[in-house]
């Protein structure tokens, strides 16, 4: 079965003007029609609605949090044999364009026809030693971020090996890497980049929203995002730091929607020779470095802590 992606996020928040401020200025394209409606490049979407709009599932935790996420399907075989093996979750039901169910951890999960679009961008390649790609012309310098993509979700869960189970066994999901009694890394298919799905077991946490990752360019449009959401005056929760386990720069920034919003690149493209890992979940295997709050738009150092 061929689930390509993340194709719709829809949220449910307490303060819909924040939200909406907060998803211009990540360098989302809003729609000419619906100011609480989204878009990535690709044509990804995010909608906004508020918190007790009675045409939303119910939520998996309390406050601002993702109500539904929908994954787009190759082709119209791919999604009849899914909606064939998701009749008997919880809260299954067809709809216009597809169909949805409830997952082990109270997400719903939603599957359609993928309507997004091939992305064509001017990338500037990097020089390394014995490699050069970039020849009289400097890298770019990014006044803020134009995300691509989304490209993965990260989730709390409370059984971690159930909802792994209805990923894999179901929708074909892959195992990418693992942290051992903590953690798993899935992608939607066999070929493609390290995850869309991250599940994260903690203690006395239960199931719940970590973040959203959005796809740009390069590193250097990574860098501009988060500047740019500290000039808007929005808090960074961690970034820029590199994951040594996914080899992905970041930026994560604290989302009024709950959880965070993070800006990634460069992490790994696995295929089917490519061996999942077993890890200690530790500082060392979540990054290999990284700044803690953020870098300041103004000084382009780190921002200070607030004095108590």
């Amino acid at each position: 079965m061929s689930v390509t992606g993340i194709e719709k996020l829809e949220f449910g928040v307490e303060d819909l003007g924040a939200c909406q401020k907060f998803l211009h200025d990540f360098g989302l394209q809003v729609s000419a029609k619906d100011p609480s409606l989204f878009t990535t490049l690709s044509g990804a979407k995010i909608s906004l609605s508020p918190i007790n709009d009675s045409a939303l599932p119910s939520a998996f935790e309390t406050g601002s949090t993702l109500r539904r996420i929908t994954w787009g399907v190759k082709n119209t075989a791919d999604l009849d044999k899914i909606i064939n093996h998701l009749q008997t979750c919880d809260d299954f039901q067809l709809t216009e364009t597809g169909a949805q169910c409830r997952d082990p951890n109270g997400m719903m999960v939603a599957f359609c026809l993928s309507e997004q679009k091939e992305v064509k961008v001017d990338i500037t390649g990097i020089n390394q030693w014995g490699d050069i790609r970039r020849v009289d012309k400097p890298s770019p310098v990014y006044e803020k971020a134009t995300p691509i993509n989304i490209g993965h979700v990260v989730f709390f869960v409370d059984d971690l090996s159930a909802t792994e189970a209805f990923y894999c066994q179901k929708l074909g999901f892959q195992v990418s890497d693992r942290y051992i009694d903590r953690a798993v890394f899935l992608r939607t298919q066999i070929n493609g980049f390290h995850h869309n799905l991250f599940l994260l077991k903690l203690p006395h946490r239960g199931s719940g929203l970590n973040h959203v990752a959005f796809t740009v360019r390069d590193i250097h449009e990574v860098i501009g995002g988060g500047l740019a959401m500290n000039r808007h005056h929005w808090s960074t929760f961690i970034g820029p730091g590199r994951h040594p386990i996914s080899s992905a720069y970041f930026w994560y920034v604290n989302s009024p929607t709950g959880g965070a919003f993070e800006y990634y690149t460069n992490d790994d493209y696995l295929t089917e020779n490519w061996q999942p890992r077993e890890l200690e979940h530790s500082l060392v295997s979540f990054t290999e470095w990284a700044v803690e709050g953020g870098l300041d738009y103004e000084t382009r150092r780190q921002v200070k802590p607030a004095k108590g």
